[in-house]
Parts: C-alpha cells; structure tokens; sequence
C-alpha cells in the first residue's frame, strides 16, 4: 500500500477520534484526551519503525487503545470495552483488511496485561502507554516490573536513563472482596433503582446513566423497550461485580439476556442452575432468566431476585414487562422461568485466553 493510502486511512482514524473528542463537554478533559491519545499513537509510530513493524497501524492502535473511556468517562477495562467500542467504527471505514483490524484490536484489548507477552504490536501499545503515562505523571511511582519495561524503551528511544520511583513508597490499598456480600448489595441496587420508576427514554437522566456504557449513536433507540439485561449490568457494576461490555470472543454484549446466559455457563463461571438443580433455591441477589415470558423467542427477560417463598419470586426489572419502564414485580415460580445465576461472592473477571476479535 502507498504512502498516500496510509496517510489518508490515518486520517480516517483521526477524524474519528477527532468527533469523539468534540463531544466531550469539559474542556481540560477534551484538551487531556487529545494529548493523552496523540502521545500514545506517536510513540507507538515511532516504536514500531524501530522494531520493524507498520507504524502507520501502530499509530491507528495508539490512536484508539483509549477511545471508551474519552467517550463514556469509564475507567473499567480500558482494553476490551475500548476494542469492542471502535470495532465497528473501524469496519465501517473499509479501510482494513481482516488481518489488520485483527492486529488493531488486539492491540487496544491487551494494552493493560503487561505482566504477559502477547504479539509484537501489542506490546508497542503497551510500553507507549507506560512512557506516555511516566511523562505526562513523572511523579507516579511504578511497579518494579513496569519500572524495568520502562527503562528498557526509553534506551531504544534514545531518552536518557532516568530516576522512577517504585511502588515501595506509595500506599497501596487492596480490597477484600468477601467481605461484602455483593448479591445482597446487588439486590439492594436493584431494588433501589427499580422502585425509581425509570423511564426508558433519552430525556430521563437515569435511563441515561444504564445507556452510557454502551456508547452507539442510536443506543437510546437500540435500547428502547429492550433494557433489561442494560438494567442488570448497571446493578452489578453498581455492586462492585464488574464485567466488560462484551465477555472477550462472544458474540453478544451483556446488553442482552443472551449474553448473561452465556457468560453464566462459562468455565470462568459456572454460575448458572436451573431451578433446584443440585438443591439450588432462588435467593436475594440471583438474577433470573426467563423464557418466552413476553414473547416467543428464548431466554427473552431477565431481573434480579428480591425474595423468594415456595409459589412465587419478587423481582426487579429494568423495563418491566417490555412496557419501558423499571418497577418491582412478582412472578410464579413454576412460569417460564429457565434458571439463575448465581454470581460467586469472590468473582473477579479475568480472561485467560486469547482475544479473537469477532467479526
């Protein structure tokens, strides 16, 4: 491909980064996302020539390894929210072929796993973001490991060693995360913003707080009448039990119930019993799945329990009834439910395995 090409799909890529940035209401923040994703995308460029790799696709990772958060102001899982967000900006420019967008994506998903090596683009991302990190806050002390990948890319970029404080002289703080029951404080949430009667539409603030981690142009439309499994997410994330949008190399996001239902039946998880399988009783904090309760199609509503007594369950939905609306509702037992998911009170996400990008 010619020069000419490649600078005019890097533009493509810049005027996409370019409309993100000017709806960005607060001006330090729209100043900081422009420095912060052009230092990033030039140091990668210049990584790249050294290591022989492409540095115009270098420089378009580097570009958008940071999109999600400039556009929602989410700090979760900067890596897989930000390659599920610009996926399908970057087809829709039919500028890259399957190869390159597959080296692309992987290379926004894994910028935050230093502690592994994956492909050569992946790790240019990585040690771009660190020495923009280390400029931009020189201050921030650093992990001994970082430390050593740091000083490592300032020698092949010609910068002089310099003095980086260690985390030894930060205060760290780690979270137990068993000492919350976290079903119950998702029941809590839920029961909380269910009783809030939100109304599904753009103009009420809390439908636009559920709305926000899935940042499409039309997903006040996409969502309209079908914001359940939105709900649901929104809750957990609320309790502390947080998941990317999309669980890596599936094909739906958790703004569906098809995509609880397959994240529940993961390895990672487990997480999913159908009623009284294995005595499992539906308790405060489960999250119900029904089937073909509103309609004909399968695992087609989901809630969080409230409680539970032999004949029925009282449970909190986001668009109840498909009627736009969030409300408390109690539901038979016996009644086109087909199980729950039962979240682990320890569960932290981590995927293990390699990211595909889906097409």
């Amino acid at each position: 491909m010619s020069s000419e090409n490649k600078a005019e799909r890097l533009e493509l890529v810049r005027e996409l980064i370019k409309e993100m940035i000017n709806g960005i209401e607060n001006p330090a923040r729209k100043q900081e996302a422009y420095v912060q994703l052009s230092a990033v995308s030039d140091c990668a460029s210049k990584l790249a020539a050294r290591r022989g790799q492409d540095a115009e696709i270098a420089a378009v990772a580097g570009l958008l390894h940071g999109y999600y958060f400039y556009k929602t102001g989410i700090q979760s899982f900067p890596g897989p929210n930000s390659a599920d967000t610009v996926r399908p900006l970057l087809r829709a420019t039919q500028s890259f072929s399957n190869e390159e967008l597959n080296v692309i994506l992987r290379s926004v998903f894994y910028q935050e796993e230093r502690q592994r090596i994956h492909g050569p683009y992946d790790e240019i991302i990585k040690d771009s973001i660190l020495v923009q990190r280390y400029f931009d806050h020189s201050g921030n002390a650093l992990s001994l490991a970082d430390i050593h990948r740091l000083q490592k890319v300032l020698v092949e970029l010609g910068i002089p060693e310099v003095h980086i404080k260690t985390e030894a002289t930060a205060v760290s703080e780690t979270i137990n995360t068993n000492t919350v029951d976290r079903r119950l404080l998702l029941a809590d949430f839920a029961e909380k913003l269910a009783g809030d009667k939100i109304i599904g539409v753009p103009e009420d603030e809390r439908f636009q707080e559920i709305c926000r981690y899935w940042p499409d142009k039309d997903i006040f439309k996409v969502l309209e009448g079908n914001w359940c499994a939105a709900f649901v997410y929104q809750c957990c994330m609320l309790a502390g039990i947080r998941l990317p949008i999309r669980y890596p190399n599936h094909m739906y996001r958790l703004a569906g119930v098809g995509a609880w239902l397959d994240w529940a039946q993961t390895p990672e998880t487990g997480f999913f019993y159908q009623d009284n399988q294995n005595g499992i009783m539906p308790s405060r904090g489960d999250i119900v799945i029904f089937e073909k309760l509103l309609s004909d199609d399968a695992h087609d509503h989901i809630g969080i329990v409230l409680a539970c007594d032999e004949h029925r369950i009282l449970v909190a939905e986001g668009n109840k009834d498909n009627k736009n609306y969030s409300g408390v509702v109690r539901r038979e037992r016996g009644h086109c439910i087909l199980g729950y998911i039962r979240i682990d009170n320890g569960y932290t996400y981590h995927f293990n395995g390699e990211y595909i990008p889906i097409p």
